[in-house]
């Protein structure tokens, strides 16, 4: 993977560190964060299996068609994700914040995800 800037580099970098600790079962999946500049990604994962269990974006039906800022953006995928995870019978989730910085869209995805019921 060719890496285009230092930026991405030391993102790479801290993201690698951290997925070497953070593992996601069946049971606890791994809650995966993307953010790129305009969109948010979320996804559980089971790493055990290799396989996503469910995903959540700012670019689905429920959250697109609203024009709201990014941070509330992140809210309502966090809000989103945490009720399909619920229907999938998820409670608890590892979160892998994926390189980034705790702040911003990153916290505020997560703070809404634990106001939905997931606990992490």
């Amino acid at each position: 993977m060719a890496i285009k800037n230092k930026k991405e580099l030391r993102r790479n970098s801290i993201r690698n560190r951290i997925r070497k600790i953070v593992r996601g079962t069946a049971q606890r999946p791994r809650m995966s964060v993307y953010r790129s500049n305009k969109q948010i990604y979320v996804q559980l994962i089971d790493d055990e299996a290799g396989k996503t269990l469910l995903g959540v974006s700012s670019r689905d039906e429920e959250i697109a068609g609203k024009s709201v800022p990014k941070i509330e953006q992140a809210q309502l995928v966090g809000k989103l994700v945490a009720e399909k995870a619920k229907a999938a019978g998820i409670e608890t989730v590892v979160f892998d914040r994926g390189g980034y910085l705790y702040h911003g869209r990153v916290k505020s995805l997560a703070d809404a995800a634990r106001n939905g019921g997931l606990k992490f």
